[in-house]
C-alpha cells in the first residue's frame, strides 16, 4: 500500500511507464502524472532492471544497518523481560546497554507494557485507574505507607504449582491464608515487611511499632505520618491508634476504594509478589517464609529502584547511618 502522500499507486506507475515506452517525453509523461521528471525516470530505470515487480511497493527499511544491536543481544533483552519482568531501566543496566536502546527493542518486537501483565503469570491484564498525581516527600520519615497483602499458604509437598490438578485440590483443603504486612518510606522507599496469621488490630499494632524500630536503626528516628487504607484494623482498632500515638504519628486515610492513592505500598505489594511470593515453586509454606527477610534486604540494599535513579533505597539514607 502507497504512503498517504504517494503521488502514484502501481497503477499510475504502470501507466507511466507505458506511456514513455510508447514514444511520449518523460517530462510530458510526468505533468500528466502529476510527478517530477526525477520521479518518472527512477520508476523507469527501476521497471527496466526488475520489471513489473519493481514497480511495487517497498518497505524503506535499509538493506543493511551495521549498527544495529546484534540479534544475540535482542533475544537477551527478551528472556530477560519474559522471565523477571522488568523494566529498560533494569535491563540495560544488567546487560551494560543504553535503556532507550532496550525500549526500542521491546518496541520494535512490540512486547506489553509491564502495567498491563498479571505479576503473577505475566499475561496481559486489565488495569484499574491510577492517580495522576505523583509526589514524593522530601525527607525520610515524613510518610510512611502501610499495608497487608492476603497470600494462600502453601501445603507440604507443594500446592498446585508444583503439583498440578492434585495440588489445587490439596490448596482447598483448608491450607488457610498468611497475612504480609509491609510498610515502606515515601521519601527513600526503605521497606520493612512481616508474615502473621491475621490482619487485626493488635497484630496491625506491633508491626507498626516494630517496623518503626527498623526504620529508626537506618537512620529514620522519627516518623511523622502513617498513610493506610480504612480497613478495620486501621481505622477502628485502640491498639493501632494507640501504636500511632505512641509514636507521635498522624494517620491519614485513603479515599475510600482508591488503592492507587496508597501506591508506594500497593507497589511494593506487587514487586513483593513477582519477585518473592511467585518467583519460584516452593514446596511449602515455610521455605517461601524464610527467603523473605533475605528478600527484603535485597530489596533495601541492592535491587536498584528507578524512582531513585537505578539507586537502591538505602543510598537515600547512607548519609545518616
Amino acid at each position: 500500500m502507497s504512503h498517504t502522500n504517494a503521488r502514484l499507486t502501481l497503477y499510475g506507475r504502470t501507466l507511466l511507464v507505458e506511456r514513455i515506452l510508447a514514444g511520449h517525453r518523460v517530462a510530458d509523461v510526468a505533468a500528466q502524472l502529476g510527478c517530477s521528471r526525477t520521479t518518472a525516470y527512477k520508476w523507469l530505470e527501476r521497471y527496466r532492471r526488475e520489471g513489473t515487480r519493481g514497480l511495487a511497493d517497498r518497505t524503506s527499511r535499509p538493506h543493511h544497518t551495521p549498527h544495529r544491536l546484534a540479534s544475540a543481544l535482542e533475544q537477551a533483552i527478551l528472556a530477560l523481560r519474559r522471565t523477571q519482568r522488568r523494566g529498560q531501566d533494569w535491563i540495560g543496566a544488567e546487560l551494560g546497554i543504553p535503556a532507550s536502546t532496550v525500549g526500542r527493542v521491546l518496541r520494535r518486537h512490540r512486547m506489553p507494557a509491564l502495567g498491563s501483565l498479571d505479576a503473577l503469570t505475566g499475561m496481559p491484564i486489565r488495569r484499574g485507574p491510577a492517580t495522576r498525581v505523583r509526589y514524593e516527600r522530601a525527607a525520610a520519615g515524613e510518610l510512611v505507607h502501610i499495608d497487608v497483602k492476603k497470600l494462600g499458604r502453601i501445603p507440604d509437598g507443594g500446592g498446585w504449582r508444583a503439583n498440578g490438578r492434585q495440588g489445587r485440590t490439596r490448596a482447598r483443603r483448608g491450607a488457610g491464608f498468611d497475612y504480609v504486612h509491609s510498610a515502606i518510606d515515601d521519601h527513600s522507599r526503605l521497606a520493612y515487611s512481616e508474615i502473621h496469621p491475621d490482619e487485626q488490630g493488635a497484630t496491625c499494632a506491633g508491626f507498626l511499632m516494630r517496623a518503626a524500630a527498623f526504620f529508626a536503626r537506618h537512620g529514620i528516628t522519627r516518623i511523622e505520618r502513617v498513610m493506610t487504607d480504612n480497613a478495620f484494623a486501621y481505622r477502628l482498632s485502640h491498639d493501632f491508634a494507640g501504636a500511632l500515638e505512641t509514636l507521635g504519628a498522624r494517620h491519614l486515610l485513603i479515599r475510600p476504594h482508591c488503592p492507587w492513592q496508597n501506591g508506594k505500598v500497593e507497589r511494593l505489594n506487587r514487586t513483593l509478589l513477582a519477585e518473592w511470593a511467585y518467583a519460584r515453586v516452593f514446596t511449602s509454606n515455610l521455605e517461601r517464609a524464610r527467603l523473605l527477610p533475605d528478600w527484603i534486604d535485597y530489596y533495601n540494599t541492592r535491587r536498584r529502584h528507578s524512582a531513585l535513579g537505578g539507586n537502591p533505597p538505602i543510598s537515600r539514607l547512607s548519609a545518616t547511618l
